[in-house]
């Protein structure tokens, strides 16, 4: 690394990387990560304008925050961080992804509801949104130890759900991103199961804390930030929450996960915050929380929370189950 590149206290060593077996190299994992990507210049970003371009035509629905959802404990991140420092698979395996996906889109948007359901369905965003539309303000934490507070738009997952009327024998939901190698370039790539997939089981999907989310900072989701649909889940770690997601299909078995099947020993399949189970190469004890500042060097470590803070509201989910599968 050159010298003129200072790396912050918390920075995962080389020796903590994949092998080229998985991925590239060292250096590559870690710029995969994003931990080496934010240096201590400062966060790497195109002009914010570029960034909140509206990405639909379709106006967002009037809303409010709910009032059950509205505090966290600390600060929203910004906008402007909030909608550039982020992973976006597909597209780059580096968090300068915001250039590479602007133009990205899905037009027309529908979102298929099948599997194990009384209810089949073909919806489009208008159709979703009507189910009830509302701002919440969430924690998001990271796998990669970072963490951000993000005011999300949408509906809760719950009504989704219910719409579709799943059956008896469905125990399980199962996501389903979009696939389209043309806009996606790294969808080419032959070492990864896509498109992307993700899955819960029926009762996480039906927590009040499940939330399908079709904008963020008060306006639509922009292309990296998983336009126009994307689940959030904030007690889970960031990757159990799929973007641009166009199939969610009611199963009897446990779904297969992208990165449970990319490297299994190290992304189960759920995934939920834990501060005393450490990932393979660190620890999940602390995580890095931003707020405004894009020089690394101020950004807070702080203590991470049992469920990312929602123990209250999910932790019953989980009561019977030995720690080690989380």
């Amino acid at each position: 690394m050159p010298s003129f590149i200072r790396r912050p206290s918390w920075y995962l060593p080389d020796s903590a990387a994949t092998g080229e077996d998985v991925f590239f190299n060292r250096r590559d994992f870690l710029k995969a990560m994003g931990i080496g990507g934010m240096m201590a210049g400062g966060l790497s970003t195109p002009s914010f304008a570029q960034e909140t371009a509206a990405t639909s035509g379709l106006p967002l629905p009037e809303y409010a925050r709910n009032p059950k959802f509205a505090h966290v404990g600390r600060a929203l991140t910004e906008e402007y961080v909030g909608t550039t420092f982020n992973n976006f698979w597909e597209f780059a395996y580096t968090k300068a992804v915001v250039n590479i996906v602007k133009d990205f889109k899905l037009d027309p948007y529908t979102l298929t509801i099948d599997g194990l359901v009384e209810k089949p369905l073909t919806l489009g965003l208008e159709d979703i949104e009507k189910l009830g539309y509302e701002e919440r303000v969430y924690r998001f934490r990271c796998v990669e130890a970072w963490s951000m507070t993000v005011p999300w738009l949408g509906v809760p997952l719950a009504k989704l759900v219910a719409l579709a009327k799943p059956k008896s024998t469905a125990k399980y939901v199962a996501f389903k991103s979009f696939f389209d190698p043309k806009q996606a370039p790294n969808q080419s790539d032959g070492r990864y199961k896509w498109p992307y997939h993700e899955g819960l089981r029926i009762d996480e999907a039906m927590n009040e804390l499940g939330f399908v989310a079709t904008g963020a900072y008060g306006k639509r989701l922009l292309p990296q930030s998983g336009t126009p649909l994307r689940i959030v889940t904030p007690w889970k770690y960031g990757y159990k929450g799929p973007k641009s997601v166009v199939r969610m299909t009611f199963v009897d078995e446990q779904p297969s996960t992208f990165w449970s099947a990319a490297i299994p020993n190290e992304y189960p399949f759920y995934s939920n915050v834990d501060p005393q189970s450490p990932h393979p190469r660190w620890s999940q004890a602390e995580e890095k929380f931003i707020t405004d500042k894009a020089n690394v060097a101020d950004v807070e470590i702080v203590p991470t929370q049992w469920y990312n803070g929602y123990e209250e509201q999910v932790g019953h989910l989980y009561k019977d189950m030995p720690r080690k599968l989380y």
